[in-house]
């Protein structure tokens, strides 16, 4: 008799979720409920349902069952106790934050991370007397040391977005426990195929849902998966402050992922073999991809990393006045503030991740004005290399 063993990725991306929940007349697809409210005959079992007691839906700024089926996929996917989901992946970053960080706590983080988290680390909780050290991204010794000193959330982000730099997630995981602190993973960039931070020592990863999860840019949402009880609390800070997952994209993100790691195998594929072509042409001075030997995080992320990802970055000889030459130029991409769809996208972070800061706040945070955020699509390799060498001819 063969053993039986936890269900592959593939198989999860697929099935996740969607066992245990009623199917609306034996449909084998799980089913966009689109209703607000929902009824009961008796006032104790709406009252169980509201108190938890029992399961079930009161309204659906709460929960939703085409939402829940969402939640369990990736909950089963990062190997997590639970999850919930959000409008977006900045509302999940914004809730995660809102629920743990309070007047007179501390946050330690990199200076790699997403424009927008980055944001809120330089002007939102600040005012809101909250210490925040952003640290060099790759500085293992300095952030240790400043973990060290004490803190209330260590938040990382690995692979970083649009840099590409690797960061310790066990190591620095350790050190955070051993002064209480709360270790946070943004995972959008490596996705639940390619990296499960909970079993390196986070606490919460979280997931701009839009991006890889759904695959096929047409859905916008977050998600962040956890212990029963850590979800539990950002979840009560979710369904009082509002920023509910709709139904409809719910649905898209169950019917993107069950693509999930046929689309992430080959965008592994894709994105390293432009990797290895754009490091070997003139026009381009740097590559950022941590499935390069040259990269700098490369052995850390062959440890936590079980594919490199279909992102990488790169700068181009000519500078911002070059990209807007060579980027126009390209047929199989599309110039949008978007990334890890099936369709490749490119785009610079003067319009893209960090649109929201000063060339100065850029700067410091280590990106150039010439580099190119790309986002590998699963299109053919072939045409995708074609495509990239005529664009840079015209430099």
């Amino acid at each position: 008799m063969t053993e039986s063993k936890n269900p592959g990725k593939s198989t999860l991306s697929i099935w996740g979720g969607e066992q245990e929940h009623p199917l609306y007349e034996r449909s084998t697809q799980v089913p966009v409920v689109h209703s607000v409210s929902f009824t009961y005959d008796d006032i104790d079992t709406w009252q169980d349902v509201a108190l938890e007691k029992q399961p079930g839906h009161i309204y659906s700024r709460n929960t939703n069952p085409t939402v829940r089926a969402f939640e369990d996929k990736v909950k089963e996917l990062e190997g997590a106790e639970a999850a919930t989901s959000f409008a977006s992946g900045m509302a999940a970053i914004s809730n995660v934050l809102g629920t743990f960080l309070k007047p007179g706590d501390r946050i330690v983080s990199i200076k790699d991370s997403y424009g927008g988290t980055n944001k809120i680390f330089n002007d939102f909780l600040p005012p809101l007397n909250i210490d925040v050290e952003l640290c060099n991204t790759t500085d293992v010794d300095q952030m240790e040391t400043e973990v060290r000193k004490g803190c209330t959330m260590l938040y990382l982000e690995t692979p970083t977005n649009p840099t590409i730099k690797i960061v310790d997630i066990k190591r620095l995981s350790a050190i955070a426990h051993e002064v209480g602190a709360l270790v946070v993973v943004d995972n959008t960039f490596a996705t639940p195929i390619n990296q499960n931070p909970l079993s390196l020592g986070a606490d919460i990863v979280l997931h701009s849902a839009s991006k890889y999860l759904g695959g096929h840019a047409d859905a916008l949402g977050g998600v962040i998966c956890g212990s029963q009880k850590l979800v539990k609390q950002v979840y009560h800070y979710r369904e009082i402050n509002g920023a509910t997952l709709s139904p409809m994209d719910a649905y898209s993100f169950i019917r993107g992922m069950k693509t999930l790691k046929l689309r992430i195998d080959r965008q592994n594929e894709n994105a390293m073999a432009v990797a290895r072509w754009l490091e070997a042409h003139p026009s381009v001075e740097q590559v950022n991809y941590p499935g390069l030997e040259s990269h700098p995080g490369h052995n850390i992320a062959k440890q936590q990393m079980s594919g490199f990802g279909g992102m990488l970055s790169f700068s181009v000889k000519g500078g911002l006045d070059a990209i807007k030459i060579f980027l126009p130029k390209l047929k199989f991409a599309h110039r949008a503030a978007n990334l890890g769809c099936v369709e490749t996208v490119v785009g610079p972070p003067v319009t893209t991740s960090h649109v929201e800061c000063s060339a100065e706040e850029r700067a410091a945070a280590g990106i150039p004005e010439g580099m190119v955020r790309y986002s590998a699509g699963i299109e053919d390799i072939e045409d995708l290399i074609a495509d990239l060498d005529q664009a840079l001819a015209h430099l």
